[in-house]
């Protein structure tokens, strides 16, 4: 199986690009975000690959970042949800924004991929809620809660005990985590570390 691939960038179609490895040209379907951050035709690139292997076809997957490849896999998980429409969320979402929808249950955040409607955010947003902590607790696809995401007057405390909850956690023992954590890192943490460092106090 293909995982990662190291080449040239010989042509970007909608959804693919032609990378030449040793004058092989391999065709890897990408989410619309990461095909708008390669190098120009004729650059060197790197892939990680997810291989989908059929009795009529192998497809590569290809990604820039280990965490997109991550919750590639593991948007397949969700009833209804297949390549394309994990390429979709994917392709408008970071694996940060991915993670703060998922802890917040925001439906309406997932709902802007091309194809993905209502029922299928919700579905998302609530499936990969109790799939997705051991994901979560990695750095680089934290939860960062933003903007809207917040509660009018609400502290970064509140915050991270609420977004622990939405994940499928008990009040008790997202409370009793963030109280743990936060005595650690101090009163001015950021809402981001605090669910950060409590997912890994949970995953004790």
């Amino acid at each position: 199986m293909i995982g990662k691939l190291r080449g040239i960038v010989d042509s970007v179609g909608k959804d693919w690009v032609i990378v030449d490895v040793g004058g092989v040209g391999y065709e890897v379907h990408c989410p619309a975000r990461t095909l708008s951050k390669l190098p120009e035709i004729g650059h060197a690139v790197m892939l990680m690959i997810e291989t989908h292997v059929r009795e009529d076809a192998i497809k590569l997957f290809g990604f820039l970042s280990e965490a997109d490849r991550s919750w590639f896999r593991l948007l397949q998980n969700v009833q209804g949800v297949g390549t394309r429409v994990a390429l979709s969320v994917l392709g408008v979402l970071e694996p940060h924004e991915l993670a703060n929808a998922i802890a917040l249950q925001d439906k309406a955040q997932v709902g802007r991929a091309p194809g993905v409607g209502p029922k299928v955010a919700q579905r998302i947003v609530s499936e990969l809620r109790d799939k997705a902590p051991g994901l979560l607790a990695a750095g680089d696809v934290g939860v960062t809660i933003t903007g809207a995401g917040k509660s009018a007057g609400a502290s970064p405390i509140s915050d991270a005990i609420s977004a622990l909850v939405n994940l499928g956690y008990s009040v008790g023992d997202a409370s009793t985590a963030i109280a743990s954590v936060s005595d650690k890192v101090g009163d001015t943490a950021k809402t981001e570390e605090l669910i950060r460092q409590g997912l890994k106090e949970l995953a004790k």
